[in-house]
């Protein structure tokens, strides 16, 4: 299997005085809704997804408390923004780590790796993407969109693995949602980093997890019939002698 390349870990792309003064710069350019859902990333990186509130984005884009309701009706309205763009971004990171040469096999395990690498990468959004926030998810059909957009090449790649008889011949469903339970799993865990030093690097813990979900994916072999054994001789019983 080949291995996709990871980030650092606990580098946070999201994050850094370059990023902030790009933000404010585009800002005085007009791009409003762009600071806001930066500082919005940088708010949840600092205090958590259930930390998040309009005033605080406002402030921290250098902008009124009103400003955000010219884009964002609601702190959920913002919410489902940073979750939108995050599944956007976790779907170009799946079909980006596909090989089209390789087999849906090889590629399954590709972009297991590459979820926990978008989580890595990305902890910010991967936050608010599965955080408790988001309210009502049916009143922003965009974000559910974006949301099936990247399961969506979990479940397709399970498919085709199917058809071509490199997984086992069971529900799609069913597949898939084991698949992603097990890497969404192992992402949780390295962004809330809740597993000690010694557990290893995020690349290594990733490679192994995916091995061992291939592995258990994989088609059961058809249990040969046991042949028979022949039965035993019984003894006869002699006769007895007469005298």
């Amino acid at each position: 299997m080949t291995v996709v390349t990871f980030v650092v870990y606990g580098v946070n792309m999201e994050a850094g005085l370059a990023e902030r003064k790009g933000r404010k710069a585009g800002y005085h350019h007009g791009d409003l809704r762009r600071a806001l859902l930066d500082a919005a990333l940088e708010q949840v990186r600092e205090e958590g997804a259930a930390a998040l509130s309009l005033r605080e984005v406002a402030r921290r884009a250098g902008v009124t408390h009103a400003a955000p309701y010219r884009h964002f009706v609601s702190k959920e309205a913002l919410v489902a923004a940073v979750a939108e763009e995050g599944f956007h971004t976790m779907r170009e990171t799946l079909l980006a780590a596909m090989d089209p040469s390789a087999g849906p096999g090889e590629n399954l395990g590709r972009i297991g790796v590459a979820y926990v690498r978008f989580a890595v990468g990305h902890p910010s959004h991967f936050r608010v993407m599965y955080g408790a926030g988001q309210g009502d998810s049916a009143a922003f059909p965009e974000m559910l969109d974006a949301g099936r957009g990247a399961f969506d090449v979990l479940v397709q790649t399970v498919e085709a693995g199917v058809r071509a008889g490199e997984l086992r011949d069971e529900p799609i469903a069913s597949l898939s949602l084991a698949a992603w339970s097990i890497v969404h799993g192992l992402a949780s865990l390295l962004v809330e980093d809740k597993l000690p030093p010694e557990a290893g690097r995020p690349e290594d813990l990733a490679t192994m997890v995916t091995a061992m979900l291939m592995r258990g994916l994989a088609p059961v072999a058809e249990a040969k019939p046991r042949a028979k054994a022949p039965a035993a001789a019984t003894p006869r019983a002699g006769r007895s002698r007469r005298r």
